[in-house]
């Protein structure tokens, strides 16, 4: 399949690097991939669920949030604000250069991000949630131990993963500030929630907050012995099929 390397610019100039799958046919519609915090475009779940997208008949574009991976910029001066930006910027791209993106995707705190971007992208017919945590502030339990030294200094370092990243009080301002409940409520367009009954980095009692708190169309998958990455390709693979059968729904003119 057709695939493409790109970048563009998101609102404050910084350059983004991206990753347009398409595939062999006609595109019978554009999706927007976020993917979950401190991880990059190339994470094996966005990798596979874009493949397998496209080898469907969906286009797909997966891009790297300011300061991470590929794209410029400092990671210490984002926040989830400005990872709504960043896909607002993205949706942008994909409607002047191709067509917008009927289909949001976002994995963990890519999820929220989606759900609290998608006003902002009047195209978009659905909105899909992997592994999603209800509010953003979930993410503060990865590095909870240094929360009282960031507050006090301002700055600090935390571990996620495996490598080191400096978070600043700004960024816990900011996703304490999110209103989640009406992004929810007012979303306006198809939901589908996938979780993992097993998640053990974001509880499925995430999924059912995000689920009782949206109007419907929504619909919602659990994904039985799923991990939270999503590692076996088995996984990403019946989330890409689900999805295409979803959303056809809604892309009819029927």
């Amino acid at each position: 399949m057709p695939r493409k390397r790109l970048s563009f610019t998101n609102k404050d100039g910084l350059e983004l690097a991206g990753l347009l799958e398409l595939p062999e046919t006609d595109v019978l519609a554009y999706a927007l991939f976020a993917h979950c915090f401190t991880c990059t475009k190339d994470i094996t779940a966005a990798s596979r669920i874009s493949k397998s997208l496209a080898a469907r008949g969906i286009g797909v574009l997966r891009f790297d949030f300011t300061g991470l991976g590929n794209s410029d910029g400092d990671f210490a001066n984002t926040n989830f604000s400005s990872n709504v930006d960043d896909l607002v910027s993205a949706a942008d791209f994909l409607r002047n250069e191709h067509q917008a993106p009927a289909l949001l995707i976002g994995h963990s705190l890519g999820g929220a991000a989606v759900l609290r971007a998608a006003g902002q992208i009047p195209e978009a017919a659905g909105v899909v949630t992997i592994g999603a945590p209800a509010n953003p502030e979930h993410v503060v339990r990865q590095f909870k131990c240094e929360l009282d030294a960031i507050r006090e200094r301002g700055i600090g370092e935390v571990l996620l993963g495996g490598r080191k990243f400096t978070i600043k009080k700004q960024f816990l301002d900011d996703i304490s500030a999110q209103n989640m409940q009406e992004a929810v409520a007012n979303l306006a367009k198809a939901l589908l929630v996938f979780h993992s009954p097993v998640d053990e980095i974001v509880a499925i009692s995430e999924a059912a907050w995000i689920f009782q708190a949206a109007r419907h169309p929504k619909s919602f998958v659990s994904l039985n012995a799923a991990d939270h990455l999503l590692t076996k390709s088995s996984d990403a693979e019946y989330v890409a099929a689900v999805i295409v059968a979803w959303i056809g729904r809604f892309l009819s003119d029927d």
